[in-house]
């Protein structure tokens, strides 16, 4: 973990002009539309209805937080597909620092430009299949509540979103080297899922040990670059991060767009980071499963006496 963690800081130390330029471009964009989401579809009102209803039903509940659970979705589905991007994006950067190849910003788009297409479509496929595996889990329990046996309902609901949780948790994990698989090995998006799942096979908790750490060192960091932009959104808007998630009030767009600044830096210097680490635990698993490190020793060689000769 130590090694991987490192190679990832290292990787954007020595190539932080492409990739921060990459991971900015990233980040504008999905936390962009995260903001756009966060104004349109969080609205409180639904939710204090409910609370002046006694005896709410399903239909009713269901009516109150079905906006939340679209801005929610909506939101998941832009950072998913961004991680994506910015982990296949890693993956070349990865690729060619291990072979002593420095990396600019225009080398980066050559390469990464015929691959984008397949990267959004391996997301969006990624996260069409996660989201109907949830929706599938709960759909029975949903059924039965609206046909009149809401406990019933409630408690088949309950299990199979757990049931569904733990199948996406699984499935997140066997596919989540399948984005530098698909760069580095110029593979299809069907067979760089299946690629994925065999380099973790057989080492699912370490990869999901491993992933884990990266995810929560990044948060660490981003939470402590979002915090000012909070206070600083809270003192000129009078908003504060409780809006976003309570029922007094709606945040404004003030609010949102300066802490969407601030959102947009975090995700630019947490993106490699994460991005870095399962791009590196790729190649860690080929070189564990495949004798990667002695292709990349010969590749090394070939490269030095080419530019001895030149």
């Amino acid at each position: 973990m130590g090694d991987l963690l490192d190679g990832a800081f290292s990787t954007l130390r020595l190539h932080w002009r492409a990739i921060l330029l990459a991971t900015f471009a990233i980040a504008l964009v999905t936390e962009g539309v995260a903001v756009v989401v966060q104004g349109l579809f969080l609205d409180d009102t639904r939710i204090n209805d409910l609370k002046d209803n006694p005896d709410p039903s399903v239909r009713d509940i269901l009516h109150a937080v079905s906006g939340s659970f679209a801005a929610l979705g909506l939101t998941s589905m832009v950072t998913m597909i961004g991680t994506g991007l910015a982990t296949g994006l890693l993956a070349l950067v990865a690729g060619r620092s291990v072979l002593g190849r420095t990396v600019s910003p225009r080398d980066l788009w050559r390469d990464a430009r015929p691959r984008v297409p397949q990267l959004l479509g391996l997301t969006l496929l990624v996260v069409v299949v996660l989201g109907a595996v949830l929706t599938l889990s709960a759909l029975p329990g949903i059924l039965v509540a609206l046909a009149g046996a809401e406990d019933g309902g409630a408690a088949l609901g309950s299990l199979g979103l757990i049931g569904g949780t733990v199948t996406c948790v699984w499935l997140w994990v066997q596919w989540s080297l399948a984005a530098p698989a698909l760069t580095l090995e110029k593979q299809g998006v069907v067979a760089a899922m299946k690629r994925s799942a065999k380099l973790v096979r057989n080492s699912w908790w370490r990869v999901i040990g491993i992933q884990i750490v990266a995810v929560l060192i990044a948060t660490l960091m981003g939470t402590i670059v979002e915090i000012p932009f909070s206070l600083i959104g809270s003192a000129v808007s009078g908003d504060d991060v409780s809006s976003l998630f309570g029922s007094e009030g709606n945040p404004g767009w003030t609010y949102l767009v300066i802490t969407g600044v601030g959102q947009v830096l975090s995700s630019t210097i947490t993106l490699p980071i994460s991005a870095g680490v399962t791009a590196l635990l790729y190649m860690d698993q080929r070189i564990r499963r495949e004798s990667l490190d002695l292709d990349l020793v010969r590749a090394a060689a070939a490269q030095t006496d080419a530019n001895t000769v030149s």
